[in-house]
């Protein structure tokens, strides 16, 4: 880091927000993929989009890349810091700065928690739809740079579909404003092309978000199944009667054993549990409701309870959204991925994963959204084993391949970060990377805004990206020996 640099912010911002010692920069060297970190050169910590533009600005004139971090949440290393760069925390930018209810909008601060704006407009009866597992800790503008979904995006769409409007600093520290509360305004979708962009075009400094009216019925199921390829068929069956839940959620029997040592929802003891949920007007919901009762019963639930109140739905819930953190409860040290698969090929991936699963020699649960194919498989292994790290790095890489094969995606809403990087040439040919690299060089010609993410080969703008370089794991032979 350079020293006039460090000198330079120093002058611009109050002295609490900027960090430089050692200790204090540990907090931020990973996201959520604690297996890869670095120990970013400096930490800003700034209150308003003029200290970011600021910070911004000072890394452009000397060079440095920067990399924004939310709450760091993230599960593909997206927020991964450099050793040579400024990570810029916007952890401080949590106020609610305007809500609109006569026009059921919000404007939000990036630090602004997911599950925040619902509790501020719950009172007058709206909600924000997008609801990742890690509503309540993640923030709006992680959720903005990786496309965050949840459990109700079946229904509900993903983040990009309830984002009006933003206000972001370019890497030249130039603040501009794409969208806002009005639909449809004219040029080219950029606000589109922002979201998603895992902070390599901009960093986002205020988000309008749509607010909707909460429905006027919701009903929630929980059933057992004795298999997954079971559950999986009520799920096929479900959406084939032409029903569209808000959500619909799968867990395995290794899931469902964290999630009740964990929070202790009274799952019942079967093979997998699906948990279905409509909701809209009354009438129309407990019609459907009693139809998708019936599919699962036919489709062979050995269970099925319906949540009679708020209470048991809150249960219900908890348990699902307890599944990632709960694992700890089962294994020392587990690794999260993120594969989308055609909801029909569902049965046939899940199959390729427990055969995967006895080779490995590694426990695998599955819990994802099953409505729209989003895998989550949870991969458990013990870091004070040697090798077992490599291993799971490996299963989860392997099972990316088995949703490629299948049709699907590399991630349905964790991003590729620098954890799948070296996976995309395996789903984009070159001239689609090529693409995409000149679109990032438009916001970015320097490539100093969040560099060596995504990207297979980080370039700098005006070069050709490079051939599939294999990942670490395949050049050890690691693929070879299971």
């Amino acid at each position: 880091m350079p020293p006039v640099l460090l000198q330079a912010l120093s002058r611009t911002l109050p002295a609490d927000a900027l960090l430089s010692h050692p200790v204090d920069l540990l907090t931020y060297e990973s996201d959520a993929l604690v297996h890869l970190r670095a120990m970013p050169g400096a930490v800003v910590l700034p209150r308003s989009t003029a200290e970011v533009a600021a910070v911004v600005r000072l890394c452009h004139e000397h060079g440095v890349p920067f990399v924004a971090r939310g709450s760091g949440t993230g599960l593909s290393g997206g927020a991964l810091p450099r050793r040579d760069g400024v990570l810029v925390s916007l952890a401080r930018m949590t106020h609610i700065r305007h809500v609109d209810l006569d026009n059921q909008y919000a404007v939000v601060e990036p630090g602004v928690t997911n599950l925040e704006i619902t509790r501020r407009v719950a009172p007058f009866g709206f909600y924000y739809a997008p609801d990742p597992s890690s509503q309540s800790v993640c923030s709006i503008g992680g959720n903005v740079a990786e496309n965050s979904g949840g459990a109700h995006c079946l229904k509900y769409g993903f983040t990009v579909h309830h984002v009006l409007g933003v206000e972001a600093v370019l890497p030249t520290g130039d603040v501009i404003r794409l969208g806002g509360p009005t639909p449809d305004h004219p040029g080219l979708d950029l606000l589109g092309v922002l979201i998603g962009s895992e902070g390599t075009l901009a960093v986002v400094t205020e988000v309008t978000v749509r607010l909707l009216r909460r429905p006027e019925a919701v009903l929630t199921l929980l059933a057992g199944f004795p298999s997954i390829d079971a559950a999986g068929e009520a799920v096929s069956a479900i959406i084939a009667c032409g029903i569209v839940p808000a959500a619909v959620e799968m867990m395995d029997r290794l899931t469902i054993d964290a999630a009740e040592a964990a929070v202790h929802p009274n799952f019942p003891p079967s093979s997998a549990v699906l948990i279905v949920e409509l909701d809209g007007v009354e009438g129309e919901v407990r019609e459907l409701f009693s139809r998708v009762e019936g599919v699962c019963q036919r489709s062979g639930a050995e269970t099925v309870e319906v949540a009679r109140d708020n209470a048991a739905r809150d249960r219900i819930w908890k348990g699902r959204k307890a599944a990632f953190a709960a694992m700890g409860r089962v294994s020392p040290n587990y690794y999260v991925q993120d594969g989308v698969v055609p909801r029909t090929r569902l049965p046939e991936v899940l199959r390729r994963i427990r055969d995967l699963e006895q080779r490995s020699g590694l426990r695998i649960g599955n819990v994802f959204h099953a409505g729209d194919g989003n895998l989550h498989p949870l991969i458990c292994y013990d870091e004070s084993i040697p090798g077992q790290a490599e291993r799971a790095e490996w299963v989860a890489s392997e099972i990316l391949e088995y949703c490629l094969d299948a049709g699907g995606s590399l991630t349905g809403e964790h991003g590729v970060g620098a954890d799948k990087r070296a996976s995309m040439a395996k789903m984009f040919t070159t001239d689609d990377l090529d693409t995409m690299q000149r679109v990032r060089c438009a916001f970015d010609p320097r490539s100093l805004c969040n560099p060596g993410k995504v990207f297979p080969t980080p370039r700098l703008c005006g070069e050709v990206p490079g051939p599939y370089r294999a990942h670490p794991i395949e050049r050890a032979g690691l693929a070879e020996r299971f």
